[in-house]
């Protein structure tokens, strides 16, 4: 068996049409929408919006962590909208182009920029949803736990950390453990270029250490200190940033 897998997909769809090739199945981690490209600013929903140079104050007080500097300017650029309805319409343009990229079988989950209430809408017969669910793939067992936890950043799907962590209790003893955010271990949270600690949860840190799967995959921090390390048995991996490298990861069994 072979399946490739991908995470932080954010509006690539030329190269998720390709991402299936050569595989049995593909596995995607979440974070199809692009609301806003921190290496090229004029790319996404936010300069859609308001333009490449409020994107520019955006990202860079979100950089320096002055988050509530940055809610405030956002807050006073969203008041002259209707917000919901235009970010509702500019997600619906984006997932038709996403999903009609996924190759059959695709298996996904939710991450934490994706809005989970849209998606029975745009996944086709070929692709299954999954959020504290479990597939059989090839004789192996995943689970699958979709979105992130609270953060200043205020992403549309994020949960509480107990809610994240029934998420991970339902899922159980899996082969493959696949979610959107880490394990919180520093050197898989940390983001070399952002230079901040992403939030990685504890509960699914327990959990690998609990059931010792084969592997923990996952994506979330695009610029990670590690892409790769060793909890007991279990191998953690992050699975890329996909926007930008346009390349599956892949697992063979």
């Amino acid at each position: 068996m072979r399946v490739h897998v991908v995470s932080d997909v954010h509006g690539n769809s030329t190269d998720l049409a390709r991402a299936g090739d050569g595989a049995d199945a593909l596995l995607c981690l979440g974070d199809l929408v692009l609301f806003l490209d921190y290496a090229d600013h004029s790319r996404g929903i936010f300069p859609d919006l308001f333009g490449v140079e409020n994107a520019d104050r955006l990202v860079e007080l979100r950089t320096a962590r002055r988050f509530e500097e940055a809610h405030a300017f956002g807050a006073k650029l969203w008041a002259g909208v209707d917000r919901f309805p235009a970010i509702e319409k500019a997600v619906r343009k984006q997932y038709a182009e996403m999903f009609p990229a996924f190759p059959t079988p695709t298996y996904a989950t939710y991450g934490n920029v994706d809005i989970p209430g849209l998606w029975s809408e745009y996944a086709g017969p070929g692709t299954t949803v999954l959020d504290g669910q479990r597939a059989e793939i090839g004789g192996w067992t995943f689970g699958f736990v979709g979105g992130g936890l609270r953060t200043p950043m205020r992403t549309p799907f994020e949960v509480d950390d107990e809610e994240y962590a029934a998420k991970i209790e339902a899922v159980g003893e899996v082969d493959v453990l696949c979610t959107h955010i880490p394990p919180e271990v520093p050197e898989l949270v940390y983001d070399t270029v952002a230079r901040r600690f992403e939030r990685g949860s504890r509960a699914l840190l327990d959990a690998i250490r609990r059931t010792r799967p084969r592997y923990s995959l996952f994506g979330h921090v695009h610029q990670p200190l590690t892409r790769r390390m060793r909890i007991g048995s279990t191998e953690c991996v992050n699975v890329g940033h996909f926007a930008r490298g346009g390349r599956p990861w892949a697992l063979e069994w």
